[in-house]
């Protein structure tokens, strides 16, 4: 088995990590796919895709939280959500008027906790969970940020298909 990369090794992969979490390398970050949405258009579902700007908002918030509590389990241990029926919002619309910025502020809350999971010194990159099936910090954050990253993806798509992407 190769040897783990050293502690300035590790320190510039927990850089890169962070920097592919917070997006805007390669694509759009989370903040300039959602910025100036307008709020009559949230609850709108283009021709041709299967989600509002809002369920995949919502959909990006759980599965996030998802992979926060799988990756750092909250005291009882991790319960896993059914797929895909509690990783999708039914409904298109927001539920109320505060929901858009409630989730946009969740998603931004449980990024900075899984970033501090990383940041963590003791934190073991490569160390296989004692649960699941073999998946580890490391690979955890590589899916959140594919995961967002396929998603602020279709957001553009989304909003390009309202006429309401700004570039």
């Amino acid at each position: 088995m190769a040897e783990k990369p050293g502690t300035t090794e590790l320190d510039g992969l927990r850089t890169q990590l962070l920097a592919l979490l917070r997006g805007g390398q390669a694509h759009v970050d989370f903040e300039s796919a959602i910025k100036d949405l307008p709020v009559e258009m949230r609850g709108k579902v283009p021709a041709g895709l299967a989600h509002s700007a809002w369920q995949v908002l919502e959909h990006m918030r759980i599965t996030q939280r998802d992979i926060l509590n799988f990756s750092a389990p909250p005291t009882g241990g991790y319960h896993a959500l059914q797929w895909p029926e509690a990783y999708w919002p039914e409904s298109v619309e927001p539920p109320h008027v505060h929901a858009w910025e409630q989730t946009v502020a969740a998603i931004v809350s449980d990024r900075e906790k899984f970033e501090a999971l990383l940041l963590r010194p003791e934190a073991d990159l490569y160390k296989p969970f004692r649960w699941g099936d073999g998946q580890n910090l490391l690979r955890e954050a590589l899916l959140i940020a594919d995961h967002m990253a396929y998603h602020l993806g279709e957001l553009v798509v989304l909003r390009r298909l309202l006429g309401i992407w700004p570039a």
